[in-house]
């Protein structure tokens, strides 16, 4: 099966694409390839990219997104409007993949209701309609909805895809000396928010969650200081020194010391929660930090709640993806703040930093059309595990795969067909 993954995060910059080839092989008793024993998922990259958003569209989610306060027109208008960018994003990666046979789009998320630690709702704009007329296919989209209404999070979703990319992993990783034999693995995404999956926690379960700002609040200082939307490189962070009372006021958020499952988002760490940090500073110190300080002291922000996890759950290596991974100001901080773990870009399983996420919900969306719960409600603290996701149907219908017999136990993906035992007749039968 051809499933094209699309994906905006909460920096709301572009839309990422992934078309994948999906085959289940069942044929896996041994566990070849480090992957552990039984039905294993296997994924061939035909396609990645990612499609911007138009500058006047961006300037009207950014204006929509909290603290402001936005009408329902406005809603109606971003609602149509991000839908037929997502369909422009997908008309093109089914195109460039020579035709898909489903979509899973994520949508934009403009609001994650949380109340005292209890999402009550979450919203993600993106009429899929759109989409299944551009794709001539039919979409997964809502996915996270059901989780929410099952008493979850609804985040991080891509908890199951990186527990099943971690069991599908060798031991030994190129990059990775450091994690030894048998390493204690995680999974780290920095995106708008950053967050870590541990399929072993120390308590034997499972983890997921948002330790708390990646980028978010990076970009918010950066478009203060120069008006552009990201720190490019980390150049403005490697001038600055970490202003130490500041990092302490940062630090005492009450949400990094909220137990998981936890989420967050812009609805917290946005424009005007930094303004608040800045000013609750000025009046305790009398100073303000120069830009190139600011944007240091957020770099330590993020490095050290991301390591205070990473060292809590005792990980030993850690597969890192998203935007973050292009700063290099970011990683240095990491890896000095987590001398003693691997930190392994997740191309090495196969992944491109930048298309992991998209790929993932390409998977939750193949677990969706086969009937299977793709959330973990140990890592969201849903009441059970749930199909996720709403279909809207496709010229021809809805989707009819033939039955899996099994879940896959892990996830192995590659970009040539050396990755796809038992490849031949991999339409919409698997």
């Amino acid at each position: 099966m051809k499933v094209l993954g699309m994906m905006s995060g909460t920096s709301h910059d572009a839309i990422d694409t992934a078309v994948v080839e999906l085959v289940l092989d069942d044929d896996n008793g041994d566990g070849d390839g480090g992957a552990a024993p039984g039905p294993v998922l296997r994924g061939r990259l035909l396609h990645h990219g990612a499609v911007p958003y138009p500058d006047g569209l961006r300037a009207e989610l950014a204006a929509a997104l909290p603290p402001h306060r936005v009408s329902m027109a406005a809603v109606c208008r971003l609602d149509t409007l991000i839908g037929q960018a997502f369909a422009r994003a997908a008309a093109e990666g089914a195109a460039a993949a020579g035709g898909v046979d489903l979509v899973v789009s994520h949508g934009q998320t403009v609001y994650h209701w949380v109340e005292h630690g209890t999402v009550r709702g979450t919203l993600q704009l993106g009429r899929p309609a759109w989409i299944a007329e551009a794709a001539g296919a039919p979409v997964v989209a809502d996915l996270r909805a059901r989780d929410v209404a099952a008493g979850g999070q609804g985040a991080p979703l891509v908890a199951l895809f990186d527990t099943l990319v971690l069991a599908g992993l060798p031991d030994a990783l190129p990059g990775a000396a450091a994690g030894g034999p048998g390493p204690r693995r995680g999974a780290l995404n920095l995106g708008g928010i950053a967050n870590l999956t541990v399929p072993h926690s120390p308590d034997g379960g499972a983890a997921a969650y948002d330790t708390g700002p990646a980028n978010a609040l990076l970009d918010a200082a950066v478009l203060r200081a120069t008006g552009e939307h990201y720190d490019r490189d980390g150049a403005l962070a490697a001038r600055g020194r970490v202003d130490t009372e500041l990092l302490a006021l940062l630090l005492a958020e009450p949400y990094y010391r909220r137990p998981a499952p936890k989420s967050t988002g812009k609805e917290l760490f946005h424009s005007a929660y930094l303004e608040r940090m800045l000013t609750e500073h000025r009046a305790a110190s009398g100073t303000e930090p120069a830009d190139p300080d600011l944007l240091a002291t957020l770099v330590a922000l993020t490095a050290r709640t991301v390591a205070d996890e990473v060292r809590r759950h005792g990980l030993t290596q850690v597969l890192v993806s998203g935007g973050g991974c292009r700063n290099p100001v970011l990683l240095a901080a990491l890896a000095a703040g987590l001398p003693e773990v691997a930190l392994v870009p997740s191309e090495a399983a196969g992944l491109p930093s930048d298309a992991k996420e998209a790929v993932a919900f390409a998977v939750l969306g193949w677990y969706t059309v086969h009937g299977l719960p793709a959330s973990v409600p140990a890592c969201t603290g849903a009441r059970g595990a749930r199909v996720l996701g709403s279909l809207t149907p496709g010229p021809h219908g809805l989707p009819r795969p033939d039955p899996v017999r099994r879940a896959p136990v892990a996830a192995v993906f590659g970009t040539d067909r050396e990755a796809m035992p038992g490849a031949a007749g991999t339409g919409m039968g698997r």
